[in-house]
């Protein structure tokens, strides 16, 4: 393979996943960096060095971490406020973290990474030691917040369509998602304006179709949220 290889898989249906993930690095390459930006996800991630599982995630800006030569991730990705009937926390706990997933279950964590080094299917592991492990369904607004924000409709209009004031709107989106629901739909939008450049269209099409006021206002969100331009970044 080359310098480094990522793969995605698609995650169990009804599970809460988005996809299951891997990422390796070649043996005879140098260190790779890759570049993370906020999806509004929780990722659980084996390292095959040491067998530690960690939890990444939600972010709010760029995360670079350092792949070493021979490494390989196997992992789990948990959409928009899935993640922390599994965790046992709120998603605001872990914003920007990456954190060892010992922190958050015990010697089970241990016992998890212990299970996938030993195992022809890791990512089977990881998938059923997490789905047996949620202590109930995230929280009912999920869905609905997800679909209300991801069309750019009024953190207010939200809030007043789920029977809840705006306090407890944010509060209960913080505790899911890890943002309130203002930074939440703007990671939507950075990632829905992703897809489309990725598509192949037109940067002044992009901004149009994402939400952004004008091709400007799309530079400055990809700037602060990837923390390069939106050219580097693809």
């Amino acid at each position: 393979m080359g310098v480094a290889r990522y793969r995605e898989d698609p995650a169990p249906p009804g599970s809460g996943l988005v996809c299951l993930w891997s990422h390796e690095v070649a043996p005879d390459a140098g260190s790779h960096v890759q570049r993370v930006v906020p999806d509004g996800c929780v990722d659980l991630i084996w390292w095959s060095e040491d067998a530690r599982v960690t939890v990444a995630g939600p972010d709010t800006g760029p995360h670079l971490p350092e792949l070493r030569p021979g490494e390989r991730l196997v992992a789990i990705r948990f959409g928009p406020g899935a993640a922390p009937p599994v965790l046992g926390v709120p998603a605001d706990a872990v914003r920007d973290g990456r954190l060892p997933l010992r922190d958050l279950w015990g010697a089970d964590a241990d016992r998890l990474g212990e299970a996938m080094a030993g195992s022809s299917s890791p990512h089977a592991v990881l998938t059923k030691a997490a789905l047996a492990r949620a202590e109930g369904p995230p929280d009912p607004i999920v869905p609905a917040v997800v679909r209300a924000l991801s069309r750019g409709e009024p953190v207010r209009e939200v809030a007043g369509m789920l029977g809840l004031g705006e306090r407890q709107l944010r509060r209960r989106a913080l505790a899911a998602f890890g943002y309130g629901p203002k930074t939440l739909q703007r990671v939507l939008r950075f990632q829905r304006a992703l897809a489309r450049a990725r598509a192949g269209e037109p940067l002044a099409g992009v901004a149009h179709g994402a939400g952004y006021a004008d091709q400007a206002h799309l530079a400055h969100d990809v700037r602060d949220l990837a923390g390069v331009p939106i050219s580097a970044l693809l």
